[in-house]
């Protein structure tokens, strides 16, 4: 599990679920921070920053399986850039999390990455803008992302 953030942190997530919140409604998908994700295959717990499933996505025990989730979203703070950047992003693409979301606050250039197109346990398409240009979100989620919402 990562270590908690900074109050900036937390402002972040909020700003993303507020921006996801009517596309999800209106696509009956749920999306929350908080919810723990099991890693199909080791079975390893995370707590993303933000999740985004269909309902219906297969459970371990309590936790969302991997395989069902539609999008993880991190949030690098000083104590989780190894984490974020390296762990999750294994972890993610090894249980099939369709796409992982990285916003970099704490860069020397604030910047947000989008991780997407699986194939064999790697995320084959990368896209990066600085922070405060629109970033689209591919399939499934399909959404144009207004990055300058994270910049608080």
């Amino acid at each position: 599990m990562s270590p908690s953030g900074t109050p900036e942190h937390f402002l972040i997530g909020g700003e993303l679920h507020h921006a996801l919140h009517r596309a999800c409604k209106e696509r009956g998908w749920h999306g929350s921070y908080g919810p723990y994700v099991c890693i199909d295959g080791p079975r390893d717990a995370v707590q993303p920053d933000y999740v985004v499933w269909e309902p219906g996505c297969r459970r371990w025990g309590d936790e969302l399986l991997s395989s069902g989730v539609l999008m993880t979203a991190e949030v690098i703070s000083p104590s989780s850039v190894r984490i974020d950047r390296v762990d999750k992003l294994r972890l993610y693409a090894l249980g099939r999390v369709a796409i992982y979301l990285l916003i970099d606050p704490i860069a020397e250039s604030p910047s947000v990455t989008v991780h997407s197109d699986l194939e064999d346990g790697t995320y084959r398409a990368i896209s990066t803008v600085p922070m405060g240009k629109p970033l689209h979100l591919p399939s499934p989620i399909d959404f144009e992302l207004d990055t300058a919402i994270f910049m608080v």
